[in-house]
């Protein structure tokens, strides 16, 4: 039998593509909680649904159904129940449901108006910690009101320095707070109120007598936005003690089975950015000081590892075993994101799960015996395994797009590491077409990403199968400024973008341009964010690039300061002063003061809801170009944020791909 012509990826695959969301396996270990998001093509709305496999291996069955978003699902501690949020009653206000484990119908358990976050039950399994936040008095007496509703908001009076977040649009007034709902009745009670701080991060004790939580409590968190500490109180509610913990952000704590100790995340220093995230351990009665156990290791302990299909890469807290001898941790390093463990007495560090690709969410039973983990590839969006610690074997639960994936010609992928400008070792990727003849001359693609502190890695990227399905090589690194090799390798740009950066990009692409395939005279660029930053950079000191797409780009560092929903604190990373204080400097490493040297054509594509990178930092990029009479385009995608390309309306996204194509296509 004749074998069957694979295909090639195409930018309409986005609405076939179904994600793994969450995950969470049961307190017995004999079964995985999930979700799947999907895409209604018709309506473009993003739908998801709740999902169970068992560990044992077999097929997964569907729990819920409907057109409508349910999502964080939580096992009760006995296991009979599962909780979720949903907007199945409506749409803009989602609320806390509870469903039985063995059957039956989901059961609305709350009415509140506003948005809800960190969903856990107690042990007692009679009552949830939530994160709650109300809406503003204007929002609710527009939304009762019908002539007020359709005319919409009137003005914005606004208080605060931090007062929009990209992708969330305007932040309320109110703040988060810790609140208890009866998981019978519904009944909610606040736990912590005020106006002026936040609570997060919030995780229970497991004898369900005390809450430990993240907040800023400094006289004014807005100027000091780095000091999150980690505060314990009664879970009923009361007076609130400080974990002493050093200067810099502290975050993700959770208990030791005993009660005694607090893990968590923190980097030490304050405005520091390129510093490594590492593991700590406290006291939790606040009297000892707290501990750096990763201290001896230059890793950095998070998952920040990034693509264009975002599933279930949740940042999760450092997890204790139940002997106490150990604390699971995620790792971003060379290109994967890894699962290690760090030994609470000696600081001795293990890999758990070390395997080419990224570790996202991940969790266990109580008793450790089962680990349950989503993990995705250089081709796969990403599955469900089970690891079963006592026999330390792993098993693959789901199969999710393999059915069509397996179809696709991905073409070739090479990962090398090569010199950068300063004999210092870099890590790179090349993906070659389908259908690859060493023969033939081929145009390529530099991509670029953003940040700068993550990392590209063994991880899909659409984007990239997608151009380099079109008949592009598509090459990419991680040059000095990201994190996964160290805070020297990160730290190398603070205060100097444009310079070791560059340097290190034009290494990769010169060690591309000896590839006997490569056109030298073919070579495009783009980048998104900080790759959009350096797209813009580097087409305003090289004209060896015949076509450039700089994306949602920052130009000017000067307005950039303020128009942000970063505010003021890009500030910290140059020089730590404001552009008032600091014009010259803010403006050498502006790639828009180097416009005037710009001879590539250059598409400019922004969203014109972006928060962290305002569209004008592409509108005055865009003009400049214009004005000089360089080949150049603008395109706007409405009602989008900065992170179009993850997570904007498919039809969006699609738009955008035909758009870089289109432009590397009339040049190269």
């Amino acid at each position: 039998m004749a074998k069957a012509k694979r295909i090639m990826i195409k930018a309409e695959d986005l609405y076939r593509i179904e994600l793994i969301t969450d995950l969470r396996i049961s307190p017995d270990a004999r079964n995985v909680v999930y979700t799947i998001q999907r895409v209604d093509r018709k309506t473009e709305k993003k739908y998801s649904n709740i999902w169970i496999v068992p560990t044992k291996g077999g097929k997964p069955k569907q729990f819920t159904y409907g057109n409508h978003s349910d999502y964080l699902p939580r096992w009760s501690p006995c296991g009979r129940f599962i909780s979720f949020m949903s907007n199945r009653h409506d749409e803009t206000d989602p609320q806390i449901y509870i469903i039985p484990f063995d059957g039956g119908e989901a059961r609305k358990v709350t009415s509140l108006k506003g948005s809800f976050a960190g969903i856990q039950w107690f042990p007692d399994g009679k009552k949830f910690l939530v994160n709650f936040r109300s809406k503003d008095k204007d929002v609710l007496e527009r939304e009762a009101n019908e002539q007020k509703k359709k005319l919409g908001v009137v003005s914005r009076h606004i208080t605060n320095m931090f007062f929009k977040m990209d992708g969330a649009g305007y932040i309320p007034k109110g703040k988060w707070h810790l609140w208890t709902v009866d998981a019978k009745s519904g009944k909610a009670a606040q736990l912590t109120k005020g106006d002026k701080y936040d609570e997060g991060n919030a995780v229970i004790s497991p004898d369900g007598s005390k809450i430990a939580f993240v907040s800023n409590r400094a006289d004014n968190p807005e100027l000091d936005y780095e000091a999150y500490d980690i505060w314990v109180m009664p879970s009923k509610g009361g007076k609130m003690k400080l974990i002493p913990t050093p200067p810099g952000q502290s975050y993700m704590p959770s208990w030791s089975p005993d009660g005694k100790w607090l893990a968590y995340l923190g980097q030490e220093g304050k405005g520091e950015w390129y510093r490594n995230t590492r593991v700590w351990v406290v006291p939790s009665d606040a009297k000892g000081k707290a501990k750096c156990l990763s201290a001896n290791h230059d890793l950095n302990c998070v998952n920040w590892t990034v693509n264009d299909l975002v599933g279930a890469h949740e940042q999760m807290p450092p997890t204790w075993m139940p002997d106490m001898e150990w604390i699971c941790f995620q790792v971003a390093y060379h290109g994967d994101s890894v699962l290690k463990r760090v030994n609470f007495q000696t600081g001795e560090i293990e890999d758990v799960l070390n395997m080419t690709g990224v570790i996202g969410t991940f969790n266990t039973d109580p008793e450790h015996h089962k680990l349950a983990y989503f993990h995705t590839s250089m081709t796969d969006p990403g599955q469900i395994f089970v690891r079963d610690n006592s026999k330390g074997t792993t098993k693959k639960l789901t199969k999710l797009n393999e059915s069509w994936m397996k179809k696709i010609d991905m073409g070739e992928v090479e990962e090398v590491w090569f010199k950068g400008s300063d004999k210092n070792d870099l890590q790179g990727w090349i993906i070659k077409p389908p259908g690859f003849n060493p023969k033939k001359k081929y145009p390529s693609i530099l991509e670029i990403h953003g940040g700068p502190r993550v990392q590209y890695g063994n991880m899909i990227m659409h984007e990239f199968f997608y151009l380099a399905a079109a008949g592009y090589v598509v090459y990419f690194c991680n040059p000095r400024g990201g994190q996964g090799y160290g805070e020297a390798h990160s730290g190398t740009i603070v205060n100097d973008w444009g310079n070791k950066d560059y340097k290190d990009l034009m290494k990769w692409t010169d060690f591309a341009a000896k590839k006997p395939y490569i056109d030298e005279k073919r070579m495009g660029v783009t980048g998104g964010s900080y790759g959009g930053y350096m797209t813009g950079w580097i087409v305003g000191h090289t004209n060896r690039f015949k076509a450039a797409v700089a994306q949602r780009m920052v130009s000017n560092l000067i307005s950039m300061w303020g128009s942000s929903d970063m505010n003021w604190i890009f500030q910290d990373e140059f020089g730590k002063k404001p552009p008032f204080e600091n014009y010259e400097n803010f403006w050498r490493q502006s790639p828009i003061k180097y416009a005037g040297n710009v001879k590539t054509p250059t598409l400019v594509i922004h969203s014109e809801s972006d928060f962290r990178c305002a569209i004008e930092q592409g509108e005055q990029f865009y003009i400049a170009l214009k004005k000089q009479g360089i080949d150049t385009e603008l395109v706007r995608f409405p009602d989008e944020p900065h992170g179009l390309s993850r997570g904007g309306r498919t039809d969006r996204r699609i738009a955008r791909l035909e758009h870089i194509k289109r432009w590397f296509d009339k040049y190269m």
